[in-house]
């Protein structure tokens, strides 16, 4: 989803946004993938893993180092394996707490488009069914207790 800056304020991108992506060290701070790398996304071993240009690979979300003399060709986008998809990275910056309006720094998270997405999942979803469930008249009713 597009951001709208409308919504953000007036120095979010001159200081509050290089200000986490400085802190993060412009790496995606839950995998570690730098921001406007090209990767290759795939399998290795049956887990799902990344690979850079140069051939560095390493598991995600964990980040971890895949090793080994073997690991060099283990995404080959040479190759135009279809599930071979190359991406090149954008960092975003997360809400920790969904808040929009809460940008101090504790609450504020350098990722990368996959982890965001995925970090904000339950949040997606659970938006998504009370739209669905205002179009159809419906009202979400919590009980306490």
């Amino acid at each position: 989803m597009p951001i709208n800056y409308k919504n953000y304020p007036p120095n979010w991108k001159s200081e509050i946004r290089p200000a986490v992506l400085e802190r993060a060290g412009n790496k995606c701070e839950t995998c570690g993938v730098k921001n406007h790398d090209v990767v290759f996304r795939g399998l290795w071993q049956g887990k799902e893993a990344f690979q850079d240009i140069d051939g560095n690979a390493w598991y995600y979300p964990s980040g971890e180092p895949i090793k080994g003399p073997d690991c060099y060709n283990m995404i080959d986008p040479l190759k135009g394996d279809e599930n071979q998809l190359a991406i090149k990275i954008v960092l975003t910056i997360a809400h920790l707490d969904h808040n929009i309006e809460n940008n101090s720094m504790g609450n504020l998270k350098a990722m990368c488009q996959k982890c965001h997405l995925n970090y904000d999942k339950q949040h997606h979803a659970h938006n998504a069914k009370q739209t669905r469930n205002n179009k159809k008249g419906l009202q979400e009713i919590q009980f306490n207790g």
